[in-house]
């Protein structure tokens, strides 16, 4: 087989359709910097940014770029919220931009130049410490990271990280009302009767989100799912003062939080 068959083929297995690829990785697969330089010289490999390439002509998808952040870069960006429950088919996406939005949880930075490879997507990095607190205790952060699953990617072996259940949905009560709206997430929790009560009281007692911890429990009271009589309330501080939720709603007085008069 001529050399740049050979090559060419060498490519195509080393650097799959969509995949990114730093240099330092293309280096430790014995690709020299001339060799690597070469490469892209011949439109065989594609560079995207300083140091990141792809297969020429090949197309990258969301996963593809998530793969990328947390297996070559290393992060411990997660995918959580709405978009977690939608991979483990417990959501349906609702389409309310022409960019359907996937949230990333950690403290690593997300590289601007993620959002400049797909049309239809775009990436929103926020800190885990929305939910834990504004300074976490690293032992902490790091517990309420170990809540994550693991999702198959294409044919990657380490798949892509993704929040629990459990997890996610008090992610996305955090989004309540700004990005996901109220009725929505009631539509979400009803679909909740399966979590775990175990992980649910740990994770309940991690997040000192006094807002996300009331609205929590006032969907499970109202939707009274089988896990809810065995969570520990008294563990669990709902904080003083009131919360409004929701503009023009009613409060209400056992968790003081404001909510739509409709569900109240």
């Amino acid at each position: 087989m001529p050399l740049d068959a050979q090559r060419r083929k060498d490519i195509f297995k080393l650097v799959p359709e969509g995949a990114l690829v730093t240099r330092k990785w293309l280096k430790s697969k014995d690709l020299t910097g001339h060799a690597i330089d070469n490469l892209v010289k011949s439109q065989q490999l594609e560079s995207v940014k300083n140091g990141v390439y792809k297969r020429s002509g090949s197309l990258t998808e969301w996963g593809d770029i998530i793969y990328f952040l947390q297996k070559r870069l290393n992060t411990d960006l997660v995918v959580g919220g709405l978009s977690s429950l939608e991979l483990q088919k417990l959501a349906h996406y609702l389409p309310i931009s022409d960019k359907r939005l996937i949230k990333l949880y950690g403290a690593s930075n997300l590289p601007f130049w993620v959002n400049e490879q797909t049309n239809d997507i775009k990436f929103e990095k926020q800190n885990s410490s929305v939910l834990l607190g504004s300074i976490p205790d690293k032992d902490i952060t790091e517990t309420y990271n170990s809540f994550t699953k693991t999702i198959s990617w294409k044919n990657t072996k380490e798949g892509l990280k993704i929040s629990i259940p459990e997890r996610a949905i008090l992610e996305i009560l955090n989004d309540v009302p700004n990005q996901i709206s109220f009725e929505h997430a009631f539509e979400l929790m009803q679909g909740m009767n399966t979590l775990s009560p175990r992980l649910l009281q740990k994770l309940l007692e991690l997040c000192n989100n006094i807002k996300v911890r009331r609205l929590f429990f006032w969907f499970a009271d109202q939707l009274n799912h089988p896990w809810l009589a065995k969570l520990d309330r008294d563990k669990i501080s709902m904080g003083s003062g009131n919360r409004m939720i929701v503009k023009g709603g009613k409060l209400d007085k056992k968790y003081l939080i404001t909510v739509p008069e409709s569900y109240e």
